[in-house]
C-alpha cells in the first residue's frame, strides 16, 4: 500500500496570464490590430449591403455584432464576423421573396438553427462536404456578384437573375454613365495596384483608400453619380422583425439554407485561419454556438446574417493580432463610426463600392482551385455546381454539386480493373482483378474471362479490398468451367478481401495490412499447423510475386553479401537489409562467431566457398540485442555439452569488454545494458578476426571487398553500424555516416 499522503495535483495546469499581462497583449497586439480589421471591414460590409439590396445600415449592424458577440463568446481566437459576400446572393434571393422584415426574422431562425447545432455537437461533420463544392460555391457566389454590379458600375442597377445581367449587359455598356464608370474603374485600379506599392504603405487597407479617392472624385469631378441612401442614423435603422403571416415551409428552407452556409462558411475559415497562426485552436462547437448567437442579435436589431470572414481573419492575423480581443474591437469602431459619422457614409457613390464588389467577387474565383480540381479529376464538379449556382440558385448549385460529387466517389469506390492477357514468351494467361470487386463487376468479369483461350493455365491476381457473393461466384463457376475444359487455374490473392471468407458471411471491407502482418503474418502462428499453413499463405501471396526473379536464378546464385548472424530466430536478415532472394549467402551460429583458430568448418567453408566461388562483394558480421550466448557468455557457469565449447571461442571477446574495449565505452554512452554493449563488443572482435584470416585478406587486397559489422536492436528495431572503434547511424549511400559515439 502507497505511504504518499502528498494530495496536491501530479499535473496541475500551469498559471495562466496575469491581468497586467492580459491588458498588455491587447494593448500592444489586438488594439492595433483591431483598427486595421476595422478599416478593411468598412468599405466590405457597406458594398455588401448594397450587393444584398438591403439597408446600408444592415451592414453595419452586423459588422458591428458580428465583431462584438462573437469576439466575446467565439470559439476561434482569431476569426473576424460580420457580412460576407458569400450570403449575398441567397440573401438578396430572400430579400426579393419576403421583404426586408421578414428577412430579418429567418436571419433570427436561422441563427436559433446555428445555436442547436452547436448544441448537438455536429460541427465537425459540417466539414465533411467536398471541397470542390465548397471552391465552387465561392466561385459562382463571387461571378453573380460581379455581374450584378457590373451594371451598377456602369451607372444602372442589377437585374433579378444572372441570365438577366448576362443578357442586358451589352444594352447596358450603350448607355453607361461616364461619372459612374469612371469612379469605379479608379477604386478598382487603385486595388489592384495596391500590391505593388511600399510595403508600410499597404498598412493602410488598399479597399478604404481606394473607396476614399473614388469618394473624393465623386465631390470635385463633374456630374452627379449616384450616392447611397441613409435614412436618419443607425438607431433610426434598428427595428423587430416581421413575423411571417404564412408560407412557413419556404420560409423554414430559407432559414436552412441561410443557416448551413453561415455554419460551413464560419467553420472553414475557422479551420483555414487555425493555419495561419500557432496560438490557440478553435472550439468548433463553440464558435458555431456564438455565430448563432450572433445572427440572432444581428437580425433582431434589423442586420444583414452573420459568417466568419477570412478576409478580415487573414487581415488580423497579419496585423499580428492574438486574442479575441482584436475581433471585439474591430466591431466597437464600428458601431463608433455608424453613430459618429453617418454623415461620410452618404457621400460614398455607388459605382465606388460596385469596383470594390466586383474585385471581390472575382477575388472568389480561385485559379488554384479550378487548376486542382483538374489535376484531382473533380472539375466536372466544379462547372456544374457554378453554373448551378450562377443560374439557378446557391441552394440548388450546391445540391446539384453535391449529388455529381457523390456520384462520382460511389464510380470511384465501387469501380473495378479487369485485364486478361497472355503472360509474354509464354502459353499461360493473367487475369488482374483490382479494387472493390461487386455485382457491378460482373460484365467486367464476363468480358475478361471471354477472352481466355479454352485448355490453357491462367493465373487469377485479386488485389482487391471487397468481394461480394455474386463476384465471387462469377469467378469461382468460371474457373470451375475452365478446368473442366482442360486448363488450370490457379488464385494469388494479394488485397485483403479473400475468396475462402466469401462464403461465410455478409461480404465486408478487408482490413488493409501492414509489411510485416502480410509478409510474416503466418509466422506468428503458434499451432502444430503453422509451417504448412505459412507455406500455403506463400503460394497464395507472394509466390507469383518472387517467382520470375527466382527463375532468373535457378542455375546459379549471386549473391552480394555473405551474411553471418546469430541462430537466433528473431533477426531475420532479408527484412532487416530490405534485401530478396539470392541476394545474401547467410552463415548463422549461436553467438555469431568466427573462431580465430579456424577450427569450425562450417564457417570456413562458408568463407571460402562465398568469397572465391560466389565473389560475393560483402562479408558481414551482424550481433543483436537480447542475445542469449552473449548473456549466458557474461554470467558464466557450465551451460551444458557442445554449448560450454562452442562459447570457449568467444572468450576473447569477453576478455576485451572487461578490459574496456572502445566501442564499450560508446555503447555505453549511448544508454545500452552490459549484455547490449558485449554483443557489440563481439561483433568488433569477429571483424578483427576476420581482417587477420587468409582468404578474407586475399579477397580484400584482391577484390576490395569490404568487411563490416551491425547489430540489431530488437527492442526498437534499429539497425546501428559497428566497427572496431564505435558504433554509429547507417544512412543512405553517398551521405555522411553519424557516429552515435565513438
Amino acid at each position: 500500500m502507497s505511504t504518499d499522503t502528498d494530495t496536491r495535483p501530479r499535473h496541475s495546469a500551469p498559471p495562466g496570464p496575469s491581468l497586467s499581462d492580459r491588458l498588455s497583449l491587447i494593448t500592444r497586439h489586438d488594439l492595433p490590430a483591431s483598427i486595421v480589421v476595422f478599416l478593411v471591414a468598412l468599405p466590405l460590409s457597406l458594398g455588401i449591403a448594397v450587393a444584398s439590396d438591403a439597408p446600408i445600415a444592415a451592414g453595419l449592424i452586423a459588422a458591428a455584432v458580428g465583431g462584438i458577440v462573437v469576439g466575446i463568446f467565439g470559439g476561434s481566437p482569431l476569426q473576424v464576423s460580420g457580412p460576407a459576400a458569400g450570403l449575398t446572393v441567397v440573401v438578396a434571393e430572400t430579400i426579393h421573396q419576403f421583404g426586408w422584415k421578414t428577412t430579418c426574422f429567418i436571419t433570427v431562425a436561422a441563427g436559433l438553427l446555428q445555436l442547436i447545432f452547436g448544441l448537438s455537437r455536429i460541427a465537425r461533420a459540417a466539414l465533411a462536404i467536398a471541397p470542390v463544392v465548397v471552391h465552387a460555391m465561392l466561385a459562382g457566389i463571387g461571378i453573380t456578384i460581379a455581374l450584378q454590379q457590373a451594371h451598377v458600375l456602369l451607372g444602372g442597377s442589377s437585374r433579378s437573375s444572372a441570365w438577366e445581367n448576362v443578357t442586358q449587359l451589352p444594352g447596358q455598356l450603350l448607355g453607361l454613365h461616364g461619372d459612374d464608370f469612371f469612379i469605379g474603374v479608379v477604386v478598382i485600379g487603385i486595388i489592384l495596384a495596391w500590391r505593388y506599392v511600399p510595403k508600410r504603405v499597404q498598412l493602410i487597407p488598399g479597399p478604404l483608400v481606394a473607396v476614399l479617392v473614388g469618394t473624393v472624385l465623386s465631390l470635385v469631378w463633374p456630374g452627379d453619380p449616384e450616392r447611397i441612401k441613409f435614412d436618419g442614423s443607425l438607431f433610426d435603422a434598428i427595428g423587430l422583425p416581421e413575423i411571417p403571416s404564412g408560407g412557413w415551409g419556404p420560409v423554414a428552407l430559407a432559414a436552412l439554407t441561410i443557416a448551413l452556409i453561415a455554419s460551413v462558411e464560419s467553420l472553414l475559415c475557422a479551420v483555414a485561419v487555425d493555419k495561419l497562426h500557432t496560438g490557440e485552436r478553435s472550439n468548433l462547437d463553440r464558435e458555431l454556438m456564438a455565430q448563432g448567437a450572433a445572427n440572432m442579435t444581428s437580425g433582431l436589431l434589423g442586420g444583414l446574417p452573420v459568417t466568419g470572414v477570412i478576409v478580415r481573419s487573414s487581415t488580423n492575423v497579419a496585423a499580428g493580432g492574438k486574442t479575441k480581443a482584436s475581433a471585439f474591437l474591430h466591431g466597437v469602431w464600428v458601431l463608433v463610426f455608424s453613430i459618429a459619422l453617418v454623415g461620410v457614409v452618404q457621400q460614398i457613390p455607388k459605382s465606388a463600392l460596385a469596383g470594390l464588389l466586383i474585385v471581390v467577387g472575382v477575388q472568389l474565383v480561385k485559379i488554384g482551385h479550378i487548376k486542382l480540381a483538374r489535376r484531382t479529376g473533380d472539375l466536372a464538379i466544379y462547372a456544374v455546381t457554378v453554373l448551378g449556382v450562377v443560374f439557378l440558385n446557391l441552394l440548388e448549385g450546391v445540391l446539384i454539386g453535391l449529388a455529381l460529387a457523390f456520384v462520382l466517389l460511389l464510380w470511384r469506390v465501387v469501380k473495378v480493373s479487369v485485364v486478361a492477357g497472355p503472360v509474354t514468351g509464354t502459353d499461360r494467361w493473367i487475369v488482374s482483378i483490382d479494387g472493390t470487386c461487386t455485382f457491378l463487376a460482373l460484365p467486367k468479369l464476363s468480358a475478361q474471362f471471354a477472352k481466355v483461350p479454352a485448355g490453357t493455365d491462367v493465373l487469377v491476381e485479386l488485389t482487391v479490398d471487397f468481394l461480394d457473393h455474386a463476384a465471387y461466384e462469377a469467378i469461382h463457376d468460371w474457373a470451375r468451367q475452365h478446368e473442366n475444359t482442360g486448363g488450370t487455374v490457379e488464385f494469388v490473392e494479394i488485397g485483403p478481401a479473400r475468396m475462402e471468407h466469401a462464403m461465410a458471411g455478409p461480404p465486408q471491407r478487408g482490413r488493409a495490412r501492414g509489411l510485416l502482418d502480410d509478409v510474416l503474418g503466418p509466422w506468428r502462428e503458434r499451432d502444430e499447423n503453422a509451417l504448412e499453413n505459412g507455406v500455403a499463405a506463400y503460394h497464395r501471396s507472394h509466390a507469383h510475386v518472387v517467382r520470375p526473379h527466382l527463375d532468373e536464378l535457378r542455375d546459379r546464385q549471386d549473391p552480394h553479401s555473405l551474411f553471418l548472424t546469430c541462430a537466433d530466430s528473431r533477426i531475420v536478415p532479408n527484412v532487416i537489409t530490405n534485401s530478396g532472394p539470392g541476394d545474401l549467402f547467410t552463415v548463422r551460429n549461436v553467438g555469431n562467431l568466427v573462431p580465430a583458430d579456424r577450427s569450425d568448418y562450417s564457417v570456413e567453408a562458408a568463407l571460402t566457398f562465398s568469397l572465391q566461388k560466389l565473389d560475393v562483394r560483402n562479408v558481414v558480421v551482424c550481433g543483436h540485442s537480447g542475445c542469449g550466448a552473449m548473456q549466458a557468455l557474461l554470467t558464466g557457469g557450465p551451460l551444458g555439452p557442445g554449448l560450454d565449447e562452442w562459447l570457449a571461442h568467444a572468450r576473447p571477446t569477453l576478455n576485451r569488454f572487461r578490459a574496456g574495449h572502445p566501442v564499450v565505452r560508446a555503447a555505453a554512452a549511448a544508454g545500452y545494458d552490459q549484455v547490449a554493449q558485449l554483443a557489440m563488443v563481439n561483433v568488433a572482435v569477429q571483424l578483427e578476426t576476420l581482417y587477420g584470416h587468409p582468404v578474407v585478406q586475399q579477397a580484400i587486397t584482391e577484390r576490395g571487398v569490404k568487411v563490416s559489422g551491425l547489430y540489431f536492436d530488437i527492442g526498437t528495431a534499429r539497425v546501428l553500424e559497428v566497427t572496431t572503434d564505435g558504433i554509429a547511424e547507417i544512412v543512405d549511400a553517398g551521405e555522411k555516416a553519424v557516429a552515435v559515439h565513438a
